[in-house]
């Protein structure tokens, strides 16, 4: 008598699944093909005369303005400062933002308003008193960057932690179980599919923090170079630093993209 294997896919599936590859293989493809577009009428726009190569510089202009600097290795160290900031501000937001959210879920404390009202408030008018309260340094950056994202991740957090399934938690209870083992066995493991999303939405806020931080309070970084691109009118730094800042922010969310998956 003859067994089928059940183990592997069957033909249906395995088909199935290779149609999703080939479907994202030419997204890639066609996502690839508009970037290029787009860089190539950028570098005709500006040879053809039909914008200005000074104001708006060109992909050729950034990627000699980018060699220069590899080559005197300035740019290495801009990138460094500007990447370790927004790290440890992201590190510093995911666990102020989870214990902060759990905390708010342990006292049932009615603190949403004014998390909304400090997550309402522009964080570009708190820099210029940061400097004032800590110093022009990188922990005022630092401490910029955590103002941008750290309220609206603990509003995410609670609100996430309010909407599980309180059937789950009554069973908890009806079993004998805290409010403890709620948080250990059904709070936190139903929540990693949403602390994660909330981390791709803090490493962009973060980074945004860190450039805003730069803006005033920087003796290095590509927020700085940005600032002093535009100040004496090398524009070619400016766009050179704003490329590099769209490839790390692209990075650095695949980053936590790969996360997701494997925590699933």
């Amino acid at each position: 008598m003859e067994y089928q294997n059940i183990t592997g896919p069957t033909k249906a599936q395995q088909e199935f699944i290779e149609r999703e590859q080939m479907h994202k293989k030419k997204v890639a493809v066609w996502r690839m093909m508009l970037l290029v577009l787009l860089l190539a009428m950028w570098e005709l726009c500006t040879r053809l005369g039909m914008m200005d190569a000074f104001i708006f510089s060109s992909p050729s202009r950034v990627l000699l303005c980018f060699w220069r600097m590899v080559r005197d290795k300035s740019i290495f160290g801009h990138i460094g400062i500007t990447l370790m900031e927004t790290l440890v501000s992201f590190l510093i937001v995911t666990a102020a933002g989870t214990a902060a959210a759990v905390a708010l879920w342990f006292s049932r404390s009615a603190s949403e308003p004014y998390l909304v009202m400090l997550n309402s408030l522009p964080k570009s008018a708190l820099a210029p008193m940061l400097i004032v309260w800590l110093g022009n340094h990188v922990y005022t950056i630092v401490a910029a960057a955590v103002s941008v994202a750290l309220f609206g991740s603990i509003l995410t957090l609670h609100t996430g932690f309010q909407s599980v399934d309180p059937e789950k938690i009554k069973l908890i209870y009806s079993l004998g179980g805290s409010r403890r083992d709620v948080l250990s066995k059904v709070l936190l493991p139903g929540s990693v599919p949403m602390l994660i999303s909330n981390m791709k939405v803090n490493i962009g806020l973060c980074l945004v923090g860190v450039i805003i931080g730069e803006f005033l309070a920087a003796q290095k970084g590509l927020g700085y170079l940005i600032i002093y691109g535009s100040q004496v009118f090398q524009l070619d730094l400016v766009m050179t630093s704003i490329v590099l800042l769209c490839l790390f922010s692209t990075v650095l969310y695949k980053g936590i993209g790969w996360l997701e998956k494997r925590a699933r």
